[in-house]
C-alpha cells in the first residue's frame, strides 16, 4: 500500500520501531520516541545497503519519491547511490573551503608575506576591498573569467588602470598555485590583459643629452652643501642603484680590497641580494667620504643624527638648487641615464638589467644569480664610469 501524507501525519510512537513501506525500496522507519526518516533499501555489487532521505515531515513524500528515482537513476547506470552521496557531500565541504577568499589568502601566506610590507599591505589591501566583496565567497573552481574582469574595470573605470592589470597578474598567480594545489586546471586569466586599455607608462625624469649630463656632473662637483649629501650625488650616476639603497648604505656592506658594494635582499625591492662592481672612481668618492662616517653605521648620516640616513628629499634639493627641475631630472633618473646609454652603446642587455637589478620572474633563478654576469659587469661599470669622466671634462 502506498503512504499518504494523512497516513504520516497520524503515525503515533508506539515504543517499538517501525517500518512502513511505499514500494521500491522506500520506507519510513519510525522509531520508538516517534521519529519519522526516510530510508530506502537496495542492492549493488551483491550487497543489501541502505541510503537515508532525512527526517519527515521536513522532507515531504513526494521529496522522498524524488530522491527514490534519482537513486534509481543511479542504479541503473551502475553507480552505488550511498557511495555518490559522500562524494556530493565531500564537494560541497570542499567548496565551502576552497572558496576564491580561502585559497587567496593561503596564496598570501605563502607568496606575499615574502615581499616588501608596503607591497605586501597593498595587495592584500587590494583585495580586501575590491575583489573579496565582489566574489571572495565564491567556490574558487567556479570563478570565471568575467568574474576577475568584471572587478578589474571597476578599478580600471574608476581610473587606475595600472593597478587593473596588475589585479589581472595577480590573480594569475593565484590561478597557477590553484593549479599547483590541485583546485583548479587552468590558469582563467589569460588573454585578459587585452580587454583592458594599455597602460601609459610614465618614465622617470632623467638627463640623457651628453652636454648637460656633463653640466650635471660638474654641477655636482661644486655643490657646496653638506658633505654626504655630495657624496651621496656623487655616486649615485656611477652606481645606479635604487635611490632607497643608496639612501641607505652602510659601511658594513662595502669590501674595498675585492671592490664590491653587497646590498643585502632585504634592502632590495626584490628581496635578491646584489653586487656592485665599484670603479676607481667610486672607490676614491668613498675614500674620501669614509674619512668623514666611517666611524658610523651609514655612509650618509643625517646632520641631525648619525643613527639615520639622510632624508631622499635633501638630494633632491640639492639638485633642484643646481637649477635642474623635477621635469628634467630625479634621483631615479641617474637609472634611467645609465641604462639608457648603455644600451645605446651596445651593451649587453643582460648584463644592464642585471645590474639595475630589475625583476627576475624566477625567482628560484633569482636567489642564486646576484653574481651573474659579474666579470662582465666590473668591466662595464669601469668603463661607465670613464665615460662619465670624459662628458664631465668636455665643456
Amino acid at each position: 500500500m502506498k503512504l499518504t501524507d494523512t497516513y504520516l501525519r497520524n503515525l503515533k510512537p508506539t515504543g517499538k520501531v517501525l517500518k512502513k513501506s511505499d514500494g521500491e525500496g522506500l520506507y519510513i522507519h519510525v522509531s520508538a520516541s516517534g521519529g519519522k526518516l526516510w530510508r530506502m533499501a537496495y542492492s549493488f555489487d551483491g550487497k543489501q545497503k541502505t541510503l537515508s532521505f532525512g527526517a519527515y515531515p521536513a522532507v515531504s513524500l513526494k521529496d522522498a519519491r524524488q530522491k527514490r528515482e534519482e537513486a534509481k537513476e543511479l542504479l541503473a547506470k551502475g553507480i552505488d547511490p550511498g557511495t555518490h552521496k559522500k562524494a556530493v557531500k565531500a564537494a560541497i565541504r570542499a567548496e565551502a573551503t576552497n572558496t576564491f577568499e580561502i585559497v587567496t589568502r593561503e596564496w598570501f601566506e605563502k607568496h606575499v608575506s615574502n615581499l616588501a610590507p608596503t607591497y605586501s599591505k597593498k595587495v592584500r589591501s587590494l583585495f580586501e576591498k575590491r575583489v573579496f566583496p565582489v566574489i571572495g565567497a565564491k567556490p574558487f573552481s567556479e570563478v570565471e573569467p568575467s568574474d576577475i574582469l568584471t572587478v578589474a574595470r571597476q578599478i580600471e573605470e574608476s581610473g587606475a588602470v595600472e593597478t587593473a592589470h596588475r589585479l589581472i597578474q595577480l590573480c594569475g598567480q593565484i590561478f597557477r598555485y590553484g593549479i599547483a594545489t590541485a583546485r583548479v586546471k587552468y590558469d582563467i586569466t589569460q588573454g585578459l590583459h587585452g580587454a583592458l586599455p594599455k597602460v601609459t607608462v610614465k618614465h622617470m625624469a632623467t638627463i640623457t643629452d651628453k652636454k648637460r649630463i656633463g653640466e650635471l656632473l660638474r654641477a655636482i662637483d661644486a655643490y657646496g652643501g653638506f658633505l654626504p649629501v655630495k657624496c651621496a650625488l656623487r655616486l649615485a650616476p656611477l652606481l645606479f642603484v635604487r635611490p632607497g639603497e643608496l639612501q641607505k648604505a652602510e659601511w658594513s656592506e662595502f669590501d674595498f680590497t675585492a671592490a664590491e658594494w653587497r646590498i643585502p635582499a632585504a634592502k632590495m625591492k626584490m628581496k635578491q641580494r646584489h653586487i656592485v662592481p665599484l670603479s676607481r672612481q667610486a672607490l676614491s668618492v668613498l675614500e674620501e667620504l669614509h674619512t668623514f662616517t666611517g666611524h658610523g653605521r651609514f655612509l650618509f648620516p643625517s646632520i641631525r643624527t648619525e643613527a639615520k640616513p639622510i632624508a631622499l628629499e635633501s638630494m633632491l634639493v640639492a639638485i633642484r638648487s643646481m637649477g635642474f627641475t623635477k621635469e628634467e631630472m630625479t634621483m631615479h633618473g641617474f637609472r634611467g641615464m645609465a641604462s639608457t646609454i648603455l644600451n645605446e652603446q651596445g651593451y649587453n642587455r643582460d648584463w644592464i638589467e642585471r645590474q639595475l637589478a630589475h625583476g627576475e620572474r624566477d625567482h628560484v633563478r633569482a636567489a642564486y644569480n646576484y653574481a651573474e654576469y659579474l666579470p662582465e659587469r666590473r668591466k662595464m661599470m669601469q668603463e661607465w664610469a670613464d665615460f662619465l669622466d670624459g662628458l664631465k671634462n668636455v665643456r
